[in-house]
């Protein structure tokens, strides 16, 4: 499987960004998908998970009412809306589905004035 994330950039503090992940070469539409952030020199952290169909989602604390995961099956892709977006949202994002040993390149996210 592959997955490639785009939409990453630099932001402002209070701004947007939409990141998407596209899935190739195994069957989306039944796996549960993740997106992790990792920071210099901080530890991996799960932001966001969604199940197969999308009716199962969850947040870290740290993103809860901010930041919104969706996914579109018919086009393999998983997203991830982040708004009101903070300097500690700084990371690199990656999509994934671990348990099937899948992870994206990751897209950069810096969030600066």
């Amino acid at each position: 499987g592959q997955l490639v994330e785009s939409g990453g950039g630099l932001v402002q503090p209070g701004g947007s960004l939409r990141l998407s992940c596209v899935a190739s070469a195994f069957t989306f539409s039944s796996a549960t998908m993740r997106w992790y952030r990792q920071a210099p020199g901080k530890d991996r952290e799960l932001v966001a998970r969604i199940s197969s169909i999308g009716v199962g989602i969850n947040y870290a604390d740290s993103v809860k009412g901010r930041f919104t995961i969706s996914r579109d099956n018919a086009k393999n892709t998983v997203y991830l809306q982040m708004n009101s977006l903070k300097p500690e949202d700084t990371a690199v994002y990656l999509c994934a589905n671990p348990l099937r040993g899948y992870w994206g390149q990751g897209t950069q996210v810096t969030v600066s004035s």
